[in-house]
């Protein structure tokens, strides 16, 4: 049974499926995993089944160049964005960041509840609309194993270890949820601590997914560690959660308030989700440093994220002509 897709380059593109235990195998006929997914649509049937039809040859992943597991050849077609305090535990974190006042309920928190309280709506209904941000277009993805590069000017740069929900708008407007895939959605959480109306700011930063797009549902429970390598030796490490049994917001509630905007549903545009996360380094006094890495591991996912912390250049002050 084909449990994933994954993208690689072996000197040309191409897409392999994964079994449970990992093996992979080719799949005939594409070079996309966006192509095979169109195709999936106009035939009528799920990603899986399309892939299990042109399996071709076994694929060493070992030796080939593994990319990010979806990505479109025009990364303006291709939205990044996400939402936060949609985990059980995430506000204590972002609650320290932005406390005002011993006796006084932070924003933050009062998001957090409205999520516990009617995240999770019976029969469908519409629940609580979450936090949300924008990261960037296509662009901003990194692949595995390559760096994940902060501006010049930004005051940190920190993991979040988080599933993103992968979406192909199909040709009559509709959002097709491809399938799942562990990141890091990697943000400034010392310019988001200096204020919480600069969250925006603090999310305009590159991310990375990890090779694999899982197919079908995603577990309720969804158990993975985030680490930090420096020099060769585990830093910091700890446990996170995922899945809606871990979860203040369902799935499907965070998918209705991205998607009721018409802007979102272009056809044939691409949409990476992420849906958040209460596990980060920086609440535990955490100060990355040029040169750590960065690893993401889940039992959902057959292979991590790994991508080191790099900073770009000082390119100076931008400037504006005047036409």
């Amino acid at each position: 049974m084909i449990r994933s897709l994954v993208q690689f380059d072996d000197g040309a593109r191409g897409v392999a499926a994964l079994d449970e235990r990992g093996a992979a195998r080719r799949v005939t006929g594409v070079t996309t995993t966006l192509e095979l997914a169109q195709r999936a649509i106009a035939a009528g049937t799920s990603l899986a089944a399309a892939a299990e039809a042109a399996l071709g040859e076994s694929v060493d992943l070992g030796g080939v160049k593994l990319l990010s597991p979806i990505d479109h050849a025009d990364p303006a077609h291709t939205l990044v964005s996400g939402t936060g305090l949609t985990h059980l535990g995430s506000a204590e974190g972002r609650d320290k960041m932005h406390a005002k006042a011993a006796d006084a309920q932070t924003d933050s928190m009062k998001m957090f509840l409205m999520g516990v309280e009617g995240g999770k709506p019976a029969d469908g209904g519409i629940g609580a609309q979450p936090e949300w941000f924008y990261k960037g277009d296509g662009a901003i993805l990194v692949d595995p194993g390559v760096p994940l590069t902060m501006p010049k000017f930004a005051e940190d740069g920190g993991e979040e270890p988080e599933i993103a929900g992968i979406y192909l708008i199909d040709a009559d407007g509709a959002p097709v949820r491809l399938g799942f895939a562990l990141g890091n959605e990697f943000s400034d959480h010392v310019t988001e601590r200096g204020n919480y109306l600069w969250l925006a700011h603090s999310k305009l930063r590159q991310a990375a997914l990890g090779p694999e797009l899982r197919l079908g549902d995603l577990p309720e429970d969804v158990r993975g560690t985030s680490r930090i390598v420096r020099g060769g030796e585990v830093l910091w490490e700890k446990p996170f959660v995922s899945g809606e049994a871990n979860m203040s917001h369902s799935l499907a509630n965070l998918e209705h308030h991205h998607f009721k905007y018409d802007g979102f549903l272009r056809p044939g545009d691409l949409h990476v989700h992420f849906f958040g996360t209460a596990t980060l380094s920086f609440s535990d006094g955490v100060r990355t440093q040029i040169g750590d890495v960065f690893e993401v591991e889940a039992d959902a996912f057959l292979l991590p994220v790994r991508n080191p912390l790099a900073q770009a250049t000082d390119a100076g002050m931008a400037k504006v002509r005047s036409l």
